[in-house]
């Protein structure tokens, strides 16, 4: 018994040396050694939404939902920054662990993890400074809904590693799909969410916008920090089915052709 549950934690213990490894490689590479880099992935969205809040404070006297225009663009921009950087990541973590690939004790999963763990943590951070910095400095006084909160960011983690790994073949082995990718994203940040209300929008064009999974992941992050809002249209079990069947395939096809992948 003994013998079994050494080698049960052996197994265990293996990948998750493995993936703390590749993070901390991960780490170096993107961030930097310094607090320069995490200051930079604070700066950036800071800056996008103060650049929205000026712009759009200029034609309208309030925002759509609440009095604060910081606080509505941060409840839907930050979800969108959190798909676009975490799932980039995620879908070049072959490509950027190619030769470590080469050992046996690495596999594509673990790569996928590593950037998915480092960098969700990272927007979660992110996050947290960002909203916490409008709440003190604008002295809201909220009624949180922390679990639909917590719950809206356990989704958008699933979501973005379910994309995340569906794009991790293509970027290996089409490496012209970055660009396509690219552009297909780009009409995204205009139909996620970010600038309106999911209950304004007018039919059909609404039941063709409830098929985006950002607009559920958003709409269920503003009824958490919105007391006043709900957001009956959300779908969870839409929003990890897809999740579920883009990670599943996404890996299926990594197990069984990275090897013809890597060699195009």
């Amino acid at each position: 018994m003994s013998n079994s549950v050494q080698i049960l934690r052996f197994r265990w213990f293996r990948p998750l040396r493995t993936i703390t490894a590749l993070m901390l490689r991960e780490m170096s590479t993107t961030y930097g050694r310094s607090a320069a880099g995490y200051l930079w992935a604070i700066i950036e969205p800071v800056a996008a939404l103060a650049l929205l809040s000026i712009a759009f404070a200029l034609f309208l006297r309030h925002p759509s939902l609440g009095t604060n225009f910081p606080l509505f663009y941060a409840s839907g921009y930050l979800v969108f920054n959190l798909y676009m950087n975490v799932g980039n990541k995620v879908a070049q973590a072959v490509s950027f662990s190619k030769p470590l690939l080469e050992f046996p004790a690495v596999t594509p999963l673990d790569t996928i993890l590593a950037r998915f763990l480092l960098n969700y943590l990272t927007q979660l951070m992110v996050s947290v400074i960002i909203f916490g910095g409008i709440i003190a400095i604008y002295d809201l006084r909220l009624i949180l809904d922390f679990p639909t909160i917590v719950l809206a960011y356990l989704a958008a983690g699933a979501f973005t590693l379910g994309i995340g790994t569906f794009n991790c073949y293509l970027f290996a082995a089409y490496p012209s799909y970055v660009q396509v990718w690219a552009i297909l994203n780009r009409p995204m940040f205009l139909v996620s969410g970010i600038f309106f209300m999911f209950d304004i929008v007018p039919q059909p064009y609404r039941d063709i916008l409830w098929f985006n999974p950002l607009i559920h992941l958003v709409g269920l992050l503003r009824s958490g920090i919105y007391a006043t809002y709900d957001a009956p249209y959300v779908s969870l079990v839409y929003v990890m089915g897809v999740s579920g069947i883009l990670f599943a395939v996404g890996l299926l096809m990594l197990n069984r052709h990275i090897r013809d992948a890597m060699n195009r």
